[in-house]
């Protein structure tokens, strides 16, 4: 089993991403939270949710959403890799989804503009 309860797949693309953007588990400062929501007692009284911190840009992020802390710290990272693409104005997953959908409306005006012309 890997670093992370996810399949090796998902956790190889992490750590890929994380060494393209020069991301080291040195330079994150990582602390356990307590957190709210779904799983009652349970999660109050634990410390499930994932603090990170990159310390060389200085961006922080919290990821409270799953009740496993494992999952949290996968999510958590991947997150952060994330908001560092921003920052580097390199190309992130929301970017693409919204081109496609940007492109993919332009094809459905085209078309209707096509139709209404018939």
């Amino acid at each position: 089993m890997g670093k992370f309860p996810v399949t090796e797949k998902k956790e190889k693309e992490l750590l890929m991403d994380m060494e393209q953007l020069d991301i080291r588990e040195i330079d994150i400062e990582e602390k356990f939270i307590k957190c709210s929501g779904h799983g009652g007692q349970k999660v109050n009284k634990t410390s499930t949710g994932v603090y990170l911190r990159h310390i060389p840009t200085g961006i922080e992020v919290k990821f409270t959403k799953e009740r496993s802390q494992g999952l949290n710290r996968f999510f958590a990272r991947r997150l952060l890799v994330e908001k560092i693409r921003e920052t580097l104005g390199l190309p992130t997953e929301k970017s693409k989804e919204i081109e496609k959908i940007k492109r993919k409306k332009q094809r459905n005006k085209k078309r209707n503009k096509e139709r209404e012309g018939i």
